[in-house]
């Protein structure tokens, strides 16, 4: 934030008119959206097609450091990561409803700040901003924002519908956030110690996709246009391995992953390296990339092919078979789910491991 602007402290304006600075310029983009900010409640009118609904809380000191992650950005990733549920469902974001809890550490130029973030991701994936509460902390800032999204009935895509011998692919790459957290949580502690300023030259990739993620609407939107309904789908959140595990547990099948599928990014392995980590580790228990995980039907693989940015990384097999990764050396090991758990017992360097 600009250090000669002005600072504003929450108290001298209330809630009300908080609101009214957050929202005064919020623009309706959908026909759905019958009645926005400004009510006691929004409208939403879907006629004949089915709702998405996906909520998601980030919370200071667990899922983000403010020694290192800008409130715009902040902002931003929080409406990011739910919209990343909407087109995990094959559907298509259109509200948003942003919930705030703030202590008075905050000036309301900060909030301002989260907001942008917040308005210029709706502005990017095409929602309105259609409401919410503010209230205050005694211990930070938290977040929640609940996304609604739509798609026409019979395209929604479910976790628990995999079939076997479905192709299992991955759009993006993996790995990528949870090494820059790694980069990040590294640099704060060097701060901490000797106030020397971190030099984050050549990793630019992984801190954005840390700090500044994006959902995977092109993804979504290339499957529709090519008449490619996924079997099953969710996004990589908590990780490849923990994602997987969900689709098979839920639809009763295992799989069969190669390691030398698995798409990571040059600056990910670099990173990794440095860090003493294996590159294919990070990529199956890193969280926060928030890329698509889905299955198609065999038959379709010569359109999945051809889809840009989207990697076939293995098969859906018998449900007797397990959860098993195919080594470069031809080795079979079980897949385990190793991703971020919400109630494990966090240390603050993994804050942001979601």
């Amino acid at each position: 934030m600009d250090a000669d602007k002005k600072i504003t402290t929450l108290a001298e304006i209330g809630e009300f008119a908080l609101i009214d600075r957050l929202t005064k310029d919020v623009n309706i983009q959908n026909k759905s959206t019958i009645k926005g900010v400004g009510d006691d409640a929004a409208i939403l009118d879907y006629k004949d097609k089915q709702l998405v609904i996906t909520t998601d809380m980030l919370m200071e000191g667990i899922h983000f450091s403010l020694v290192y992650a800008p409130l715009k950005h902040l902002g931003y990733k929080a409406a990011v990561v739910n919209f990343s549920d909407v087109y995990a469902m094959n559907a298509h974001p259109k509200q948003l409803i942003v919930s705030l809890a703030i202590s008075s550490k905050f000036s309301v130029e900060a909030v301002e700040e989260i907001y942008e973030g917040i308005k210029l991701a709706c502005n990017k994936y095409q929602a309105d901003l259609i409401g919410g509460d503010t209230t205050s902390s005694l211990t930070g800032l938290a977040l929640s924002l609940t996304a609604i999204g739509e798609t026409k009935k019979g395209q929604t895509a479910f976790r628990n519908t995999a079939k076997k011998n479905d192709l299992i692919c991955v759009s993006g790459n993996l790995g990528a956030a949870y090494v820059g957290l790694q980069l990040l949580e590294r640099e704060k502690k060097v701060f901490a110690e000797s106030n020397v300023q971190p030099d984050f030259s050549g990793y630019e990739y992984i801190l954005e996709r840390q700090l500044k993620p994006e959902a995977r609407k092109d993804v979504v939107e290339a499957l529709q246009k090519d008449g490619i309904k996924p079997t099953s789908m969710i996004d990589v959140s908590d990780g490849l391995s923990s994602e997987l595990f969900h689709i098979c547990t839920q639809s009763g099948v295992g799989c069969r992953i190669y390691s030398e599928k698995i798409p990571i990014h040059t600056q990910t392995a670099k990173m990794a390296d440095e860090f003493n980590m294996d590159p294919l580790v990070c990529a199956l228990n890193g969280g926060e990339d928030y890329e698509l995980l889905f299955t198609v039907p065999v038959k379709q693989f010569e359109k999945i092919d051809k889809v840009e940015d989207v990697s076939i990384i293995g098969h859906i097999t018998d449900k007797t078979e397990g959860l098993k990764l195919q080594t470069a050396s031809d080795h079979l090991v079980d897949l385990k789910a190793q991703g971020w758990t919400s109630f494990a017992d966090h240390q603050e360097e993994n804050a942001d491991s979601k």
